[in-house]
């Protein structure tokens, strides 16, 4: 019997990354796999802590071992926000998030737009063990105006330094260079351990 991995998610997407990464070597459930669950209060600081808390929450809920993100948009002439409020930066969808950036950026030269994007990963076994964390990173810029039509959040108006923008790369593309991508990848050999059944994290 191939063992459950519990991805605390209900994003389809992040979802449907994740089983291409680690194949059949692992079941990968949902949060719309399993009866409702009470959310985590997300207090931390940090994207780490975030990751950290919803992963141990869950798994201690479910007796599974829990795979939680936390991710944002970190803007270096704002002091690194909106960051971990990146998804409550702004009432309303991705659009009025993206319009209230591009307000507060308003004047702010090219060379001082400068941002990234920032995934954590965290891993935590049943039982409270040590948690594993992995972290990527997606270097860029704030542009003026969106420009594609892919993705969602801010990824519309976030310049890679190819010159374009994240939404308009296809998803494949996206996957390869993104914040989420690279931590999946720093967090595959973890999750290729557990499916093996030897010691996760070392």
């Amino acid at each position: 019997m191939k063992p459950r991995l519990l991805f605390a998610t209900s994003n389809a997407g992040k979802l449907r990354e994740l089983r291409g990464l680690v194949g059949d070597a692992v079941e990968v459930v949902s949060l719309k796999d399993l009866p409702p669950i009470p959310e985590p209060e997300e207090s931390g600081a940090t994207f780490e802590e975030n990751a950290e808390i919803k992963a141990r929450a869950y798994s201690a809920a479910t007796g599974l071992p829990a795979l939680a993100d936390d991710s944002g948009l970190c803007v270096d002439a704002l002091g690194g926000r909106p960051g971990v409020h990146s998804a409550r930066y702004a009432q309303g969808d991705d659009k009025a998030r993206y319009e209230k950036l591009l307000a507060e950026l308003s004047g702010v030269p090219d060379d001082q737009r400068t941002a990234a994007f920032v995934c954590s990963l965290c891993l935590v076994q049943p039982g409270g063990g040590r948690a594993i964390v992995e972290v990527g990173r997606c270097e860029g810029r704030i542009g003026h105006s969106p420009r594609g039509s892919h993705g969602f959040g801010y990824d519309p108006v976030f310049i890679l330094p190819g010159g374009k923008s994240m939404a308009e790369l296809t998803a494949e593309e996206k996957a390869g260079i993104s914040h989420r991508g690279v931590a999946f990848q720093k967090m595959l050999p973890h999750l290729r351990a557990m499916a093996g059944g030897r010691p996760v994290g070392g």
